[in-house]
């Protein structure tokens, strides 16, 4: 029955994000207005806040699996924060070659240590270290701690990222939302925004269907690993 209902799921998300797509490109592409001052490029800021949520929201989710490891370790949870964070990895890399390109559209640079950009690398670092801890040689239990630490000390840091452009104040990466007397930044055009809101959604989609796939696939390594185990020391004895 598990089975059965996983596979209903899978399928949701999949019928789902498929329409979700290509309505997301239409939206993008041919229904929201063309930007004044950069054109078409300003198109890829839909891939771009959309990957920069996805990334946080995946990091979250390392960060909530990562504490109920340390409170309660199961395999299970050390599985699941290591798939978002796979995932996070790379929508982080997606947020910053998008970001890269915007800036040398708006910005005549492909890089700048503006503090948005400079905390995302950051963070794309801390949970790539994060993934190599998880390759390391060692009993499962003690692997499983060290990692969960690090991704605890990693979202730590995705607020961070999130306010770094309102803290330190920059002038080159723009607020477009919640800035002002009433929180609503730079703002975007109605149709803009609806484009942005539905690409957010199909890539949050697309997130799930990865999460779930990945622990799928992980899991089954696992059985694999643990039976290849096993007939080696049977094998041995």
């Amino acid at each position: 029955m598990m089975i059965k209902n996983t596979g209903i799921i899978d399928r949701l998300l999949l019928f789902t994000l498929i329409p979700s797509f290509f309505i997301a490109l239409y939206l993008i592409f041919i229904w929201s207005p063309v930007e004044k001052v950069m054109g078409e490029t300003q198109k890829i800021f839909y891939f771009h806040v959309g990957s920069a949520w996805v990334a946080f929201l995946a990091f979250g989710v390392v960060g909530y699996y990562s504490v109920r490891v340390l409170i309660k370790p199961r395999l299970q949870h050390h599985i699941n924060a290591g798939i978002s964070a796979e995932i996070g990895v790379l929508f982080t890399t997606i947020t910053l070659i998008t970001g890269m390109i915007w800036g040398k559209s708006s910005w005549n640079t492909w890089w700048t240590w503006e503090p948005r950009l400079a905390t995302t690398l950051i963070l794309w670092f801390i949970y790539v270290a994060y993934l190599f801890v998880r390759k390391m040689d060692g009993s499962m239990e003690k692997i499983a701690r060290l990692s969960a630490v690090f991704g605890i000390i990693g979202v730590i840091n995705v607020p961070i990222v999130f306010m770094a452009i309102r803290w330190w104040n920059t002038k080159l990466h723009p607020v477009v939302f919640g800035e002002g007397k009433n929180q609503s930044g730079g703002g975007i055009e109605p149709d803009m925004l609806v484009a942005l809101l539905f690409s957010i959604f199909t890539i949050t989609v697309l997130y799930g269907f990865l999460m779930r796939k990945g622990i799928e696939i992980e899991k089954m390594r696992h059985i694999v690993k643990k039976a290849k185990s096993k007939a080696i020391e049977k094998l041995a004895g």
